[in-house]
């Protein structure tokens, strides 16, 4: 796998339904970068699954410095959070967050049946979901006068780099985002160009 392309899921995906001895797993598979939108998620669906037993999550986020958690929330120790971590390592995502619902059946399904339930959830719900590859972006800050304008956007469409925010004032501003092992080579363009300054994000 090259270095700067990273999987992730494209939009949210929910998985069909597992049912053992009665209790019912419900796995959803959610895009997420950041805890705030984790949290959201999870309030949503506790709404949504008012009356389940538990809504057990994992996450992973981040492509550089990995950020992840397993929760079991209440169920034993590592028998659901975990087994949904197992799954997000071995379709290799990140940026994604998996929660599977629990309506429980009135039969405990012992440590070994958990982690099974959990598991298969999560796998389901993964497998309903449309897997993508991304790049690893770097972004910089571009800033010329306008005359330089036409040559600066003649470097980026060539190099085919995605402009993230402009801000034309007295000079023009450009956020950019480039792949990781394209951004020295852009840098040094835009650094050996006369009349542009640019500055790390």
């Amino acid at each position: 796998m090259e270095e700067d392309i990273y999987k992730t899921i494209a939009k949210p995906a929910e998985g069909e339904l597992f049912k053992d001895k009665n209790s019912k797993f419900y796995g959803y598979a959610f895009p997420v970068t950041d805890e705030e939108q984790i949290r959201i998620h999870l309030e949503e669906l506790k709404k949504k699954h008012h009356s389940a037993r538990h809504w057990c999550y994992a996450y992973q986020i981040g492509t550089e410095n990995i950020k992840y958690r397993a929760n079991d929330d209440g169920e034993p120790n590592n028998s659901a959070g975990m087994p949904i971590y197992g799954q997000i390592q071995s379709f290799e995502l990140t940026n994604i967050l998996i929660i599977v619902v629990r309506y429980y059946g009135g039969v405990k399904l012992g440590v070994g049946g958990l982690i099974n339930a959990y598991r298969t959830a999560a796998q389901l719900a993964l497998e309903s979901a449309k897997i993508i590859e991304k790049t690893i972006n770097k972004k910089f800050k571009l800033e010329f006068e306008y005359k330089n304008m036409s040559k600066v956007m003649r470097i980026l469409k060539k190099n085919e780099v995605e402009i993230t925010n402009q801000t034309l004032e007295l000079n023009c501003v450009l956020e950019i985002s480039v792949r990781k092992s394209n951004y020295s080579q852009i840098y040094e363009v835009f650094d050996n160009f006369f009349g542009v300054e640019v500055h790390e994000l």
